[in-house]
């Protein structure tokens, strides 16, 4: 008998494998032959490997060309015949729902991770593009057999806004390994707070360097990693040279990007994330489940995993005082980072986990398609 395909649609092979390699080896597990489309860097070889069938598909996360981009979607629904077409963030979602309605795809589900730079900036393009995008969910998102799946409380209100309640549904990030990323015990020496994260004005990272100038200028004994590159397919990418400069200046170490985050959470005693929005941030998570204590910004997303004084501890966005005084207060005190970190761990473990992650995408596959 034919298996049913999935299609998951995605911008870059390497998120693909660290955001749903889990959930499609899930998948085939219960019946469906798995499609994977993306832009192929170096991990071709990874997604391969588990069997699935390649399609190499340059998708700009810039707003490239949408006749071009739309028409090569169009072209490859009609090459797969995909019997579920599983859209993976912002721009796969509303091209890939646009190109499924027009080749009679009808089982659609559309991956929201987070509303980003439209939705967190005001000015400029994204004010221009916020009402058009809204426009395009309300039309794209909600037809019969489509269903929207997003990661925090306050995106799942906003889509209920536009679409049929029934049709969203709030599925917790894309899960964290917690055999793989384990607990391990603080190095000793000068305490290390890590940011995993895109170098982008977006997630804070200004007031992250603000906040480490005005610890130096303290004298805390502390040092900061930013751990990740710029990304200039975003507006809001940080310059490499200004990341150098802030290196230069002996305010952040910059360790670039990471395959493997274990090592980071290794060394690092504290994970700091001070994002203006998130879906629900997986550097977060890995760094949870490795018993890290976290500090983040009190928005959605990053609220919606961290609570203050429990797991880790929340300050105002775009504020570097009070993020400042955060990192010193865990700096100096070991006792409430390991406090922190045990919570951190629990919680990874009883919320988070992959297989809790996973379990309600099957449920929605089968209920779209029954194997």
């Amino acid at each position: 008998m034919k298996r049913p395909r999935l299609l998951f649609l995605v911008t870059e092979d390497w998120y693909f494998c660290s955001h749903r390699l889990d959930l499609a080896k899930a998948a085939r597990e219960i019946g469906f032959e798995i499609h994977v489309a993306t832009r192929i860097d170096r991990h071709a070889a990874a997604i391969r490997a588990e069997g699935f069938v390649l399609h190499e598909l340059n998708l700009d996360r810039r707003i490239g060309n949408p006749v071009r981009e739309i028409a090569a979607l169009i072209g490859l629904l009609r090459r797969v015949k995909p019997d579920i077409l599983h859209n993976v963030a912002l721009k796969p979602a509303v091209f890939g729902s646009l190109a499924a309605r027009l080749t009679g795809v009808d089982r659609v589900i559309n991956a929201v991770s987070g509303l980003g730079y439209v939705f967190i900036n005001r000015r400029g393009a994204a004010g221009l593009l916020r009402p058009l995008l809204v426009a395009a969910f309300r039309f794209l998102f909600g037809a019969k057999g489509r269903h929207v799946i997003v990661q925090n409380a306050y995106d799942k209100a906003f889509f209920e806004t536009l679409v049929a309640p029934g049709q969203v549904h709030l599925i917790r990030g894309a899960g964290i390994d917690v055999e793989k990323f384990v607990p391990q015990p603080e190095l000793p020496g000068t305490p290390l707070a890590a940011a995993v994260a895109r170098l982008l004005w977006d997630k804070g990272i200004g007031e992250l360097v603000e906040a480490a100038r005005l610890l130096k200028a303290r004298g805390v004994d502390l040092r900061i990693a930013l751990v990740g590159k710029p990304d200039p397919a975003n507006p809001r990418t940080i310059p490499e040279a200004e990341v150098r400069r802030w290196v230069e200046e002996g305010l952040v170490e910059w360790w670039g990007y990471k395959d493997d985050v274990r090592e980071v959470w290794r060394q690092a005693q504290i994970a700091v994330l001070p994002s203006y929005r998130e879906g629900l941030p997986k550097a977060l998570l890995e760094a949870a489940a490795c018993g890290r204590p976290l500090l983040a910004t009190d928005v959605p997303g990053c609220n919606e995993l961290v609570r203050d004084d429990d797991n880790g501890l929340l300050v105002p966005v775009r504020q570097a005082p009070p993020l400042a005084d955060a990192l010193q207060r865990l700096a100096e005190d070991p006792q409430l980072r390991a406090r922190l970190g045990r919570r951190a761990r629990e919680r990874a473990e009883r919320e988070f986990s992959s297989q809790q992650v996973i379990a309600p995408h099957l449920a929605l596959y089968r209920m779209l398609m029954p194997v």
